[in-house]
């Protein structure tokens, strides 16, 4: 072997650091390949025609999103190719169609993104009179299986502030337009983005219209009882013949209709049983909300 060929210390030197070059300036140099993209699945034409924002492509959201940010006064939309940190944050319960047209969009809004997206706690909520009814686990798991998400955020601020913004290393917050006149929107909430709006730093993402309404559930004091769902599912578990290897034995095979009738569960059918458990455990909750609070 030509003992030119041979590489010198000094050389594996220049290869391992070459002009004492730093991490982020190296990472630097790979923007050009492009960032990997997420399948989708095509949508139905009666999704298509249905649901608004369903067939928006790609550059339809990115040319949408960057016409906002040009028109602002603080924003204007990056024109090189680095991968933009995105973030959204909401209480997801549930996680709803809209929710993932919302994720979509953040998602698409630049040719690359790692979209981040923020669960509030169960005790955020409740400081805010704001009860899920689905645990904070359960809501960043469902989360974490969207296809959109990068990163779920568990410990997401209820506000977001500049310091936050800095610490996450997030280039743009995503909001839903119209969410600063929706009533059901926290007011401090939107404080936070009205910051980040002034320094140009929030896209909006388009609402998506032709959703079914979602049902209203009844509202539980989570520092006495279950959730009405699990309760619901206990109540299920609990009837004759169902396979109770993992639960306890069943307690009743009878509940109370709504005008005090008691109906025996083993004559109805699955549907008009469950139907039965249902309206008993609404009738529950409007009891306990009717009820006094304890100091």
């Amino acid at each position: 072997m030509d003992s030119s060929s041979v590489l010198s210390d000094e050389d594996y030197d220049v290869i391992s650091n070459p002009g004492q070059r730093s991490l982020e300036s190296s990472i630097a140099d790979l923007h050009h390949i492009p960032a990997l993209t997420t399948y989708e699945l095509p949508p139905s034409e009666a999704a298509r025609e249905r649901l608004s924002t369903v067939a928006l492509s790609p550059v339809d959201v990115q040319a949408y999103v960057q016409n906002a940010l040009n028109a602002s006064s603080a924003g204007i939309y990056p024109r090189d190719n680095r991968t933009l940190r995105v973030y959204v944050d909401g209480i997801f319960d549930v996680l709803t169609v809209g929710h993932a047209h919302q994720l979509r969009q953040a998602k698409l809004s630049f040719p690359s993104v790692h979209l981040i997206v923020g669960v509030l706690s169960d005790e955020q909520c409740q400081a805010h009179n704001t009860t899920p009814h689905f645990s904070h686990l359960e809501r960043c798991e469902l989360t974490r299986h969207c296809r959109w998400v990068d990163e779920v955020l568990y410990d997401a601020p209820w506000i977001v502030n500049d310091r936050f913004i800095i610490d996450k290393r997030i280039d743009y917050l995503a909001l839903e337009e119209g969410s600063s006149v929706n009533p059901e929107f926290d007011k401090e909430r939107l404080k936070g983005y009205d910051v980040a709006k002034r320094l140009g730093r929030v896209l909006p993402t388009r609402m998506t219209a032709g959703l079914t309404a979602v049902p209203v559930l009844v509202s539980y004091n989570a520092s006495e009882d279950i959730p009405p769902f699990r309760e619901l599912a206990e109540m299920v578990l609990e009837q004759p013949g169902h396979n109770t290897f993992t639960h306890p034995p069943p307690k009743t095979s009878t509940t109370t209709s709504a005008d005090n009738k008691t109906l025996d569960l083993e004559a109805l059918g699955a549907m008009e049983a469950l139907e039965a458990m249902s309206n008993e455990l609404t009738e529950r909750c409007a009891r306990k909300q009717r009820q006094p609070t304890r100091g």
